[in-house]
């Protein structure tokens, strides 16, 4: 067997394991997001265990989505995540405390929303933004109930996804990354 093969042959078994790690620390991310989100934040405040489920889902989205290769990665992830959420926040909070959900108004903030965005500079984040818009304006129409609560309640599970998805992120490029080339 040539150099060549023989040092290719001794790559590849630590690029596999570096992926298999990463994968089950963004597992494992993924239930500390979910269980933090479900478990810990309703003993300070819940809507309903519907809803606690459904943040819990929104965290561990928060957490894949920033889960990236690089620190420049995830911190781009996370910035475009935030501001993201933070523009359907205010769009979505305002409208909800005067009005109920209808689908004229869902379109008119995700119209809003995707035009807010661009003028800042971040064109990229439209899809994000009108996602979150969507999926808070419709949790809304299935709990009309203080649907103004949504969009803070969407806001913290993002933040504490995003923070679980950067800090593990950053976990497995700084801790297990270098053990494994050891």
């Amino acid at each position: 067997m040539t150099a060549t093969k023989e040092k290719n042959l001794r790559v590849v078994p630590v690029h596999t394991r570096t992926v298999v790690v990463r994968g089950i620390l963004l597992a494992v991310a993924c239930v500390i997001s979910y269980r933090l989100i479900t478990h810990i934040l309703p003993r300070l405040y819940s809507v309903s265990r519907d809803d606690d489920l459904l943040g819990g889902m929104w965290a561990v989205v928060a957490t894949i989505f920033v889960f990236r290769y690089s620190d420049a990665e995830d911190i781009g992830a996370a910035l475009s995540r935030m501001s993201s959420t933070l523009v359907s926040f205010v769009l979505c909070f305002v409208y909800l405390l005067f009005f109920p959900f209808h689908v004229w108004g869902m379109a008119a903030l995700i119209g809003i929303g995707a035009i807010a965005v661009t003028l800042m500079g971040r064109p990229d984040d439209t899809i994000t933004t009108s996602i979150t818009t969507a999926v808070v304006m419709v949790v809304a129409a299935i709990d009309p109930h203080d649907a103004w609560q949504q969009p803070i309640l969407r806001l913290i599970d993002t933040a504490v996804g995003v923070a679980v998805g950067v800090g593990a992120g950053w976990i497995s490029r700084s801790r297990i990354h270098f053990r494994l080339k050891s």
